[in-house]
């Protein structure tokens, strides 16, 4: 008898019986392609979604030679893309530990005011995960604060909408082929404008200057247009790693360039809830797309919208605003190998500070000597607790190891400073070697010999010149 479970809830169950037993274990994966409705994933009926076209297993089965290894060399490819794409997601930008977390939403618009757009769904979204201690670490804190500007107070905000405002064209075949202009917003252009007069920005929104923590700023632009006004021509929101921006108009709807089940898929360009959740995940906890995956092997992101339909904030083929195991885990994990990278790169730095000073014996005295060894020992020694924590999905344990380990690491930079500040600098004249006498009084007596014998051949060898 098999019995289909959720994957969040069978990551959960498989992680407790690991924890409780401690030993090897062999798992078996049973995957029903046909089953449905799915949450998530590729499927053959419900809400499911195949993005490679041709993937019907069971119709691979009849009528072709070699149709097994066919199955099995898909579902391994299914297998590792879940795994690269839902259980090691990569990590967007590096993430701090912060104990402080701080959104505030501007938003700038015309007369209209915020009709439409549900601050509190936003941050409901995240507060009840934080709550569940789903998003957060240790003690960290999670707040919001909403801030509204006029454009009509705000002369850098319509400044800096007309620099962003370019165009595009584009060929529609009617009677004849016809060129259509379209504008929209580069958000670089955007992104540059904002760095560049932040302080008038916070000075007309009466933003207050937060002294601890980081601040996340999420600059919606609420345009008072009827046109389709996008950003980069197709997203609504847009992540940086120090700000968010996000535009919309009076247009409500449009249709995007994706395609689902043969059917077009439409935009709902007033409705911006879903993507500030997204653009947020991205900017404060660096969890990437789910359409995103990184490939060493071509050294950049490949887009796979295979697990990009059901329970995620990211792409356009969902409407579900809520998180899934994915975004949650993502978000802890990434601010530990943040932190896990930095410690790892300090220590090398220690070890080439070392190196420089001619090794470890030589720069530090006996007790010193010791006391590196044993700091060094127990830094690694909490370090590889802190990596087996994460793979046992128990984020707190491995936040712990890791601030455990920053105690060892400055005691390993305070060993070494102390110590190459204690060297004694010396400086060396340069002296001309000594003169060789040995070398020379011999050279010199075996030529003036040879050049005695040389003089004295006529006599030396007449003896024996005469007995011929």
């Amino acid at each position: 008898m098999l019995t289909a479970i959720p994957l969040g809830t069978a990551r959960r169950v498989l992680r407790n019986a690991w924890a409780a037993f401690g030993l090897e274990m062999i798992v078996t994966l049973w995957i029903d392609l046909g089953a449905g409705p799915v949450d998530y994933g590729p499927a053959l009926s419900g809400d499911g979604f195949l993005p490679k076209g041709e993937f019907h297993p069971l119709a691979a089965l009849h009528g072709r030679p070699k149709s097994q290894k066919a199955l099995l060399s898909d579902l391994a490819s299914l297998v590792w893309s879940a795994y690269q794409v839902l259980l090691v997601p990569s990590l967007r930008i590096p993430v701090p530990f912060e104990d402080k977390l701080i959104v505030e939403f501007i938003h700038i618009h015309g007369d209209g005011g915020s009709f439409g757009l549900d601050w509190k769904s936003i941050e409901r979204t995240f507060m009840d995960e934080a709550n569940d201690r789903g998003l957060l670490l240790g003690d960290q804190s999670l707040s919001f604060k909403k801030y509204e500007v006029k454009f009509s107070e705000c002369s850098i905000c319509s400044f800096t909408i007309a620099r962003a405002t370019t165009s595009y064209t584009s060929r529609y075949l009617f009677d004849n082929y016809t060129l259509i202009v379209s504008e929209y917003l580069d958000s670089k252009r955007l992104h540059q404008t904002i760095l560049e007069s932040v302080d008038e920005f916070r000075r007309v929104g009466k933003l207050p200057e937060e002294e601890f923590g980081r601040v996340l700023p999420v600059y919606v632009f609420d345009l008072e247009v009827n046109t389709i006004l996008l950003l980069d021509r197709y997203h609504q929101s847009v992540a940086f790693k120090d700000m968010v921006i996000a535009v919309r108009t009076k247009s409500t709807q449009t249709v995007s360039d994706y395609s689902c089940n043969g059917h077009h898929v439409f935009t709902q360009t007033r409705e911006l809830e879903r993507p500030l959740v997204g653009s947020i995940l991205q900017s404060m906890w660096g969890v990437s797309p789910t359409h995103l995956v990184w490939s060493p092997r071509h050294n950049s992101s490949l887009v796979d919208y295979t697990w990009s339909v059901g329970q995620t904030p990211f792409g356009p083929f969902s409407e579900i605003s809520s998180l899934s195991f994915v975004q949650k885990d993502a978000a802890r994990r990434n601010v530990l190998l943040t932190s896990l990278n930095y410690s790892i790169t300090s220590g090398i730095d220690v070890l080439e500070s070392i190196a420089a000073h001619g090794g470890d014996r030589k720069l530090l005295k006996q007790n010193r000597h010791y006391e590196f060894i044993q700091r060094w020992n127990l830094f690694r020694y909490k370090l590889d607790k802190s990596i087996s924590a994460m793979s046992h999905f128990d984020y707190e344990m491995a936040l712990y190891y890791l601030r455990s380990s920053d105690h060892d690491l400055y005691a390993i930079h305070t060993l070494v400073y102390h110590a190459s500040q204690e060297l004694e600098a010396s400086l060396v004249c340069f002296r001309d070697p000594p003169l060789p006498w040995m070398s020379l009084l011999l050279s010199g007596g075996a030529f003036f010999a040879l050049l005695y014998v040389y003089a004295k051949r006529e006599k030396l060898f007449r003896s024996k010149r005469k007995q011929f």
